[in-house]
């Protein structure tokens, strides 16, 4: 049954899109790479696929900064197969076996524009998607409902990837300059293609003078990095930043030499030493003759403990002092509108699919599994502290970093809606509700989640008001800088005197003001001050995830909490621990 492949659980974006049948002669465009014609969608939308930004960074161009094409008049031909980046197969690359997947010549953007689009200077939106910068691409995101309703262009991207992406090597430095030595390839192919979109968009229908950046999850993180980095600015003049995370990290960790940082996983000595190379005399030429096969393959098989170092703070791309502070340091301010948002039930994307939270017992050994949660009020806990941790640190700690930078136009949101398409088998809306990635669709106006989109984004009067109230919000801020109101109740400004977060939901649980920004030290303060159903093991393990989540990891701030109450638990390896008696009773630590 459909309704069984649970494994989207595991992540978001789960659907690739094929080229659409109608081609549209007289939608043909010159760009500087070349001419491009437009394809039909079911909404009085254009869209232009596969339109490359950059020379394919492919052979002496690997672990190089994105070069500028040529310019060229020929015709492009979209592919017949999504295009993506080099990565493991799985629900987020729409490609769930075959071990590696995808291309190295990869960096190529999507466009849509409404129909009218020739005689037009929209607003533009530029996708940043989501992936742990791991694993993702642009196909999955047909933006077309968006485009017609609020009369704006969207261009969708693909950018480099994992080691691919984010890379520093002493052999690769000494073999290069400037830009090629920052180890921040990712983060320059999506500056490249922001400039591409600068230089091009108007024979789409786009101003150039008007572009709003968006991106959920390590796309939100992307955005905040375009917000810091001294390279994009005039690139683009707002900023949305969906479930953003906040790490980042220095050349020296992101090295890891020797495992100096026993925390961070798939350091490049790591997988430099895993392809059974040395570190002390490898060549970029022999890293670059590697196959990505192989390369992936060895970055993959690194079992991932906590964190794998891939943003740098090389001091080009990305400021010395990191994300966070940067954001807060006004030499990098860009003083543009930013509006930043997160999920009330992020992480039950993946605590939903956990045996240690939920179980399923099948009737007669015949009927599909029926879902259910083991202890309710724990789960609900775990989930509730874990999405305002969150919150906490993606969402207000960088507001609040900005605002002290001098930015002033800046929104707070909480995604609440939750009234999914429950069935007999998987309760949806107690078991995800509003998880990470669930605000997507509503953005979109399409089902994401593959096979099970439908039950996640019902065909449901609710469905549709919420999708209302999102596309009208993100195309209001695109326009104007501002989210304007949501049913009436004007959205305020968020600012360190005031708090307000908008909280978006619909139906009962109607939009409303809230102020439950207690930050990362006043969650901490609730979770050793309230009765829960967590043991003290349980306790160490929620904390743990708290300050070693989202933004940079706190260590010493774990081993001192309470005064060293949870210091003598070791979270991976209490972790490691659960994950193999789950995976002794029931074969996996995993539903499905």
């Amino acid at each position: 049954m459909r309704l069984l492949t649970l494994g989207f659980l595991s992540a978001v974006l789960i659907a690739c899109s094929a080229p659409p049948a109608q081609e549209l002669e007289e939608t043909l465009v010159s760009t500087e790479s070349g001419r491009v014609v437009g394809f039909a969608s079911e909404h009085p939308v254009v869209r232009w696929l596969d339109v490359p930004y950059a020379q394919p960074p492919i052979a002496d161009l690997r672990w190089r900064a994105p070069q500028r094409l040529a310019a060229s008049e020929e015709k492009l031909i979209p592919a017949e197969t999504p295009i993506l980046c080099p990565q493991e197969a799985g629900e987020t690359s729409g490609i769930v076996t075959g071990g590696i997947v995808g291309s190295e010549d990869c960096l190529y953007l999507d466009v849509a524009a409404p129909a009218d689009y020739a005689s037009q200077s929209y607003p533009v939106m530029f996708w940043i998607h989501g992936g742990a910068n791991t694993s993702g691409h642009k196909g999955p995101y047909d933006f077309s409902a968006l485009a017609a309703k609020e009369k704006v262009v969207v261009v969708t991207i693909n950018y480099r990837l994992g080691p691919l992406g984010w890379f520093t090597h002493p052999a690769l430095k000494e073999s290069a300059g400037d830009l090629n030595a920052s180890g921040n390839f990712g983060t320059l192919d999506i500056i490249a293609a922001l400039e591409w979109t600068q230089r091009n968009i108007r024979v789409f229908g786009g101003d150039p003078g008007n572009v709003t950046i968006f991106g959920e999850s390590a796309g939100g993180r992307n955005v905040y990095s375009m917000l810091a980095s001294p390279l994009s600015a005039g690139l683009f003049h707002k900023a949305i930043a969906q479930s953003p995370t906040l790490q980042s990290y220095s050349p020296q960790q992101a090295y890891n030499e020797e495992k100096e940082y026993p925390q961070l996983s798939r350091g490049s000595w790591e997988v430099v030493a895993n392809l059974g190379m040395q570190n002390a005399s490898v060549t970029a030429a022999e890293l670059r003759a590697t196959s990505a096969e192989v390369l992936l393959g060895e970055y993959f098989a690194i079992y991932k403990d906590h964190a794998e170092p891939l943003i740098v703070n090389d001091g080009q791309v990305i400021p010395r002092e990191g994300l966070i502070a940067a954001l807060g340091d006004s030499r990098y301010a860009k003083n543009v509108p930013v509006m930043a948002g997160s999920n009330r039930d992020e992480v039950s994307l993946w605590l939903g699919l956990s045996r240690y939270f939920v179980d399923a017992d099948s009737l007669f050994g015949v009927l599909p599994p029926k879902v259910r949660v083991r202890d309710p009020e724990l789960f609900e806990y775990w989930v509730s502290q874990r999405g305002r941790g969150w919150k906490a640190r993606g969402v207000d700690a960088p507001l609040l970093s900005l605002e002290s930078a001098g930015y002033q136009d800046l929104y707070a949101y909480r995604f609440d809606w939750d009234e999914q398409a429950d069935n007999w088998f998987v309760p949806f809306s107690e078991v995800l509700g509003a998880a990470h990635g669930s605000e997507i669709a509503f953005v979109m106006g399409a089902p994401m989640y593959g096979s099970v989109g439908e039950y996640m984004y019902p065909d449901t009067d609710s469905a549709q008001a919420m999708t209302d109230i999102m596309m009208t919000a993100w195309g209001q801020f695109a326009r104007t800088g501002s989210p304007g109101s949501v049913d009436g109740i004007a959205w305020p400004q968020f600012q360190a005197a005031s708090l307000e977060v908008m909280v978006l939901d619909s139906g009962d649980e109607s939009p409303q003001l809230v102020q439950d920004s207690p930050g990362l030290d006043g969650l901490l303060t609730e979770i050793a001050n309230t009765p829960s159903r967590l043991n003290d093991t349980e306790t160490c393990m929620l904390v743990w995830e708290l300050l070693t989540t989202v933004g940079d990891a706190a260590y010493s701030d774990y081993e001192s909490w309470q005064d060293g109450r949870c210091a003598m638990l070791d979270v991976p390896k209490e972790k490691a621990a659960t994950r193999a008696a789950l995976t002794k009773e029931y074969g996996s630590p995993d539903l499905f």
